[in-house]
Parts: C-alpha cells; structure tokens; sequence
C-alpha cells in the first residue's frame, strides 16, 4: 500500500512513523511535516532523525507549511517537550531534507498514482488544504484520506476542540468539505489506545527502539488528560495509520462534520452528526480492537527493532 505521511513529529507522529516503517504492507512514498507540536524546523528534524534511527534514510522527507492559514501557530511543547520528542536521545539525522515543498509532494503523489495513494494526515490540515487548493482532483484521486483530528465530544487542547484541528482550523474546515469521504478518527476513539504499564512493559522488549525511542519520548509525553487517570499516554496519530492499513479494525459510522472557524470559544470544535441519514460525505470512528491495534504495532516494532539491531 501506497502511504504519505503529512505529520508534525511529535512524541505519537514518531510512533506512528515507526510502524509505517516495520509494516510490511506499506510503501511509504513520501513524509511530508508542518508545523504543529512544535515548529516547522523541528518536526522536519525529528521526521529525519526517526527515519535515520531505523535505518531508512532512504525515505523522502519534506518540508511543507510553517504556520496555519491565516492565524498565529498553536504549538504544544508543553506536550510534546522543548524538541518535540519528549527528550529521546535520537541523535541528529546527517541529511536535509528533500527540496521541495510539502504541499506540492502531496499533489505530486497522488496524481502521479491515481487511486494508489492513502494520504494520513496526523497532524495540523495546512499542507493538505494548500494541495487541495494548487490541485483540486486529489479529492477524487487519492485512493483514501484518513486524519487524526477531532471528536464528537471534548476536546484536548480546549475544552471544545482537538490540536490538531484547533490548530489550523480554516485548514480543517477546507479539507473536511472537499469530495473525498475523509475518514476521521477523533479523541472519542484515540483515547482508548493508551500505553499503561502493561503494554509498556511489553514494549521494553524491543532492544534499542524502546531504550531509545518508546520509553523516553513516552515517559516525557505530558499529556495531561490522558495521565489524569493514570492511564498512561495516547497514541493517537497511531491509530490513523492502523486504520489506513486495517480499516475493519475499527467501527467507521458515516457522518457529517463541521468545523468552527468563527466563534474563538469552541474555534476548531468539530460538530458531528453521525448516520447515513444526515447527508454523510465522511466516515467517523466510533470505536476500535485495542487488542488488534497493539498486535499490529508491536509486530511493526518488532521488526524494525530487528533492522535497528543489526545494524
């Protein structure tokens, strides 16, 4: 499968990045990163460092928007830590990134392989609304869109809104109005997926990839919902790139959705309406395997824990 990752890395964007890389199904054609859980310079760094970590710096990134339409950033550092990566000591990638700009890696993707490429998109919609604005036909050419962002109820970084939408919601509302049947998964299912201690410990079975990456950017990843509890984190972007790959692996309800964009109290709240009967143009997670979801994720770690073990 044919996959661009639009990400803004971030402690989950690495995760995610990381089992697209051990997931034997995915030809990963392009990571394309925007500003988001930190500055453009670092998400783009940090999408380098994770590929050189694992051992592809074969992989394609580049650099898309460094800021939101038509407002001023919303970062989350106090999330995400000063570096994005909740302190994992990945060491700086050798390489730049590719020239380019992100926006236009995704135009040039997806219509340069009609139906083949599944766009997941995990992190602010800035580079994918300036696609859909240089090109309008990704809308029907892409083979899928598939966002995390979201919730149809509260949200994480306001009471009414989710980051990744809050933080450039003209974005959102442009890409989730184009006719392209997004599929959404939103807090209401993210929030299921969350790496407690015995999953944890688990994943301390993967050598380095945990000493180095799992366990550091987690244990610095200071989401305060998902801690509340004691919970442990959420690994949200994940879960986009599991349903990408293994879409009946979740319950996806058809759906209508807005985006506020004009009241600043819920700006970026989405509002959703879920049935057939409401007129639906997009598909909604309502619930997902947590069971499966780690089987897949760990089988992808596993196997990159290997390539990063023998090199």
């Amino acid at each position: 499968m044919k996959i661009l990752l639009d990400c803004d890395p971030g402690i989950d964007d690495a995760i995610a990045l990381a089992v697209a890389l051990g997931s034997p199904d995915v030809e990963l054609v392009a990571v394309t990163t925007v500003a988001g859980n930190v500055g453009l310079g670092a998400t783009t760094a940090n999408a380098l460092r994770v590929c050189a970590f694992l051992g592809r710096e074969d992989v394609s990134v580049v650099a898309g928007a460094d800021r939101p339409l038509q407002r001023s950033a919303v970062l989350a550092h106090h999330v995400h830590g000063s570096d994005g990566l909740g302190g994992a000591p990945l060491p700086e990638a050798a390489r730049p990134p590719d020239p380019g700009f992100g926006p236009d890696r995704i135009v040039s993707e997806i219509m340069g392989a009609p139906g083949e490429v599944t766009l997941v998109a995990v992190g602010p919609l800035t580079n994918v609304a300036l696609a859909l604005r240089r090109e309008p036909r990704i809308a029907h050419t892409a083979r899928r869109l598939v966002v995390m962002g979201g919730s149809y109820t509260a949200g994480n970084i306001t009471a009414a809104a989710e980051f990744n939408i809050h933080a450039d919601p003209d974005a959102a509302a442009e890409v989730v109005a184009a006719p392209w049947e997004p599929v959404l998964l939103g807090l209401d299912v993210t929030l299921r997926v969350r790496v407690g201690p015995v999953v944890m410990d688990r994943w301390r079975g993967f050598g380095t990839l945990s000493g180095q990456l799992l366990e550091p950017a987690l244990a610095g990843y200071l989401d305060s919902r998902t801690r509340a509890d004691g919970g442990g984190p959420a690994v949200h972007d994940a879960c986009a790139l599991a349903c990408a790959l293994q879409p009946d692996m979740f319950t996806l309800t058809p759906a209508t959705v807005r985006v506020e964009t004009s009241d600043p109290e819920t700006l970026g709240r989405t509002t959703v309406e879920l049935g057939p009967a409401t007129g639906a143009h997009a598909l909604v997670a309502t619930d997902v395997d947590v069971d499966r979801l780690w089987a897949l994720m760990e089988a992808a770690f596993g196997r990159v824990s290997a390539d990063v073990r023998g090199r």
